[in-house]
């Protein structure tokens, strides 16, 4: 041995060669040293492969030895938990939850009505769960299940309360006005009085934004005694949020319905579906469609929820749902409902509700409850006229509570910190306590706050602060003259453009506003030398184009016995560029109910006679010159009544709704004249005219009297 370590020291080159051929390095630095020429370059890179094979070894020693001891541990440590738990189980000392779980969901359940589909499928999850071990994914998935499956109030509900004069008294306290509703609402409750149960029925409430659509829901399930539950479908894109998701997504739960009955306990709540209308439709499936297993009562006894996967009962449960308008509900989920249509307020009503419920309710909020402030009732009557001309209060609701603010700052101001002192320094400092907060970054930094990366210190204390007590001298009145120094320089100028006699071609229509309200809408005619051409201006709809030109082609086929040319074969008025304008052009304007008045104008135009400002008119013209029916009667009127309008005409096929939906009210000072054709119209319009008794009389002779009503 001693010579043949002699024979390899004394060929060190062969050493190097040596050590390099049994280490597992890198291929280039084994080149290297293959083609190192120079023997101490040669030996000196294979002692660094050595040394690197070296730590290498070290390494994976070291870790096999804790990889070993690790493993030892959770042996020792499993071996013994189990130890541990048999003791435990045989001393009767059980640790496991699991059974206690067990016990608790059999607890849950036999408190249930369950239905016997229901239980089969309970008690094959409850067997499942008991025979998985807690650390299992599946132990917490089917956990979860059984929570929601024993949430259900399966056979239990609250009492109803069918009581007619209660129902009446809770409606009346909740809302002002509203009688149509308050009594359809009424006779709703007293079919379920009868019955015994108002299942099976579905209410949509319609109406423009903010005439307490909602509230009302609240007020029905206050009446009936029972619990209320909301959610809003507007913009909803997910049919799981109706029919919920499957089991197999993490973090998947049931649909809104099921979540409801959860929340209040009960299988006989009412549930309020806000927004229907505006209910989206993507490429998670379509909401609407899956509203209709749920509000149809004929399947609703057994909706089945995606994550339940078991028929749940929901014929109890009383829908109610909210819309703006019905055009985008799908068809044959309106066929469902039974739509109750909640109209606006007059102004009438909209003064009591300020007054009654709006004020009071501002000046708590405002903190003014003791203090000496009024809102007169010129005021509210100024908001209501030339601020918020809405048919809801919810505008005027943002008004008052205006008013109420600036008139807190106002005190605040003009007390001063002598009158209205901050606590005592001191005092503030024995309830307050630092904490750390997190470092801010840059962008949320405010003016002063010191850049640094060490936590944020922030004062935060659990003391209630008191109000403050104003002094009994302070007084405000907020009248009509300083009106506009609270809520800023009125929106509305005037009621209507022309006050005066108009120029000729110049005719006062009715409009219905998106918000719900309605306006007082003059139409401009005007002609020039052309080719007989109709140019129409004022943002106008496809609709409210061809009214117009169904108007002017009526005009040009009787233009002689219009007394407009002087014989049947005259064509003059084909050398006529006709122009039409609607006035406030940025809105748009839709509808065929502006055909009488395009047509007055037209008429007034070629026959040179001005037509009286105040005579308004609404009401879609046919081409034999008929005249049908319209709709939004009820705040057209409001606006005429509103803007001074003396004279009114309307369709007669429209009486009806006028006698029953609109109030004495706003019928008081109007003549209101019920046509059915336009001849009608044009002898009301330009009554003991020049044209009128010379050449109408004959030539345009009214075969029935138009019906004239004053209410």
């Amino acid at each position: 041995m001693s010579n043949s370590a002699a024979n390899v020291f004394d060929e060190p080159d062969k050493l190097a060669d040596f050590a390099a051929a049994v280490s597992t390095g890198d291929v280039e630095d084994l080149q290297a040293v293959l083609e190192s020429l120079s023997l101490e370059d040669r030996l000196q890179k294979a002692l660094l492969i050595l040394k690197k094979e070296l730590i290498n070894a070290q390494l994976q020693s070291k870790i096999s030895r804790d990889v070993e001891s690790k493993i030892q541990k959770r042996q020792r440590e499993y071996y013994l938990m189990e130890q541990l738990k048999g003791i435990k189980k045989e001393l009767g000392m059980e640790s496991d939850g699991k059974d206690k779980l067990v016990e608790r969901f059999k607890e849950k359940a036999g408190k249930l009505a369950m239905p016997d589909g229901v239980k089969k499928v309970f008690d094959e999850e409850l067997n499942k769960l008991m025979h998985l071990e807690p650390a299992a994914s599946e132990f917490n998935v089917t956990r979860n299940y059984l929570d929601w499956l024993t949430a259900i109030p399966w056979g239990v509900h609250s009492p109803e309360n069918f009581n007619i004069a209660h129902a009446s008294k809770v409606l009346d306290e909740d809302h002002y006005g509203l009688k149509d509703v308050k009594d359809r609402i009424l006779e709703f409750l007293a079919v379920g009085k009868l019955r015994g149960t108002v299942e099976g029925k579905i209410i949509c409430l319609a109406g423009p934004p903010g005439v307490g659509k909602t509230s009302i829901g609240k007020s029905i399930a206050r009446a009936l005694g029972r619990q209320f539950f909301r959610f809003s479908v507007g913009g909803l894109t997910d049919v799981a949020e109706i029919k919920g998701h499957r089991r197999t997504y993490i973090g998947a739960m049931p649909g809104k319905p099921i979540q409801a009955l959860k929340k209040v306990a009960v299988e006989n709540p009412l549930i309020l579906i806000d927004e229907v209308d505006k209910i989206g439709r993507g490429h998670n499936g379509d909401p609407a469609s899956a509203l209709l297993e749920m509000l149809d009562p004929e399947q609703n006894k057994s909706f089945l929820d995606h994550y339940m996967d078991v028929p749940v009962d929901l014929s109890r449960v009383l829908f109610v749902c909210t819309a703006n308008v019905l055009d985008t509900i799908p068809a044959p989920l309106l066929d469902r409902m039974e739509v109750l249509e909640v109209n606006g307020y007059v102004a009438a009503e909209k003064m009591n509700i300020a007054e009654k419920y709006l004020s009071p309710q501002a000046k708590e909020a405002s903190g003014l409850k003791d203090v000496d402030i009024e809102l007169d009732p010129e005021a509210i009557e100024s908001l209501i006229r030339w601020y918020c001309r809405e048919s809801g209060v919810r505008n005027l609701k943002k008004h008052i509570d205006k008013i109420y603010r600036k008139a807190a700052f106002k005190i605040v101001d003009d007390l001063g910190e002598t009158a209205l002192p901050e606590p005592d320094a001191k005092e503030t400092a024995n309830s307050v306590e630092t904490q750390e907060a997190d470092v801010k970054p840059a962008s949320e930094r405010l003016p002063g706050d010191e850049q640094g990366t060490e936590p944020d210190r922030v004062n935060v204390t659990t003391a209630v602060r008191e109000p403050l007590k104003i002094p009994d001298s302070v007084q405000i009145r907020v009248n009509k003259e300083n009106l506009k120094d609270y809520v800023g320089p009125p929106v509305y100028h005037k009621d209507r453009l022309y006050s005066k006699t108009p120029p000729i071609g110049v005719s006062t229509g009715l409009g219905y506003l998106g918000n719900g309200s309605g306006s007082v809408m003059p139409i401009e005619v005007t002609s020039m030398p052309g080719k007989g051409a109709l140019q129409l201006t004022g943002k106008l709809g496809e609709v409210i184009r061809e009214s117009a030109q169904i108007a002017l082609s009526w005009v040009k086929a009787n233009a002689f016995l219009l007394g407009i040319t002087k014989s049947e074969a005259d064509l003059t008025m084909n050398d006529r560029d006709i122009h039409l304008h609607m006035p406030e052009g940025a809105i748009g304007k839709e509808g065929p109910s502006a055909g009488t008045a395009i047509l007055t104008a037209f008429v007034s135009l070629f026959t040179r006679t001005p037509v009286d400002p105040d005579i308004a008119m609404t009401g879609e013209v046919t081409l034999n010159g008929k005249v049908l029916p319209v709709g939004g009667l009820k705040e057209k009127i409001l606006a005429a009544h509103r803007s001074g309008i003396k004279k009114l005409l309307l369709p007669i096929a429209c009486k009806s709704d006028v006698d029953e939906n609109v109030p004495k009210s706003v019928k008081d000072g109007i003549e209101f004249v019920f046509v059915d054709d336009v001849t009608q119209v044009l002898h009301e319009v330009f009554h003991n005219s020049k044209i009128e008794q010379d050449r109408w009389r004959e030539t345009l002779p009214v075969e029935e009297e138009a019906v004239r009503e004053k209410y």
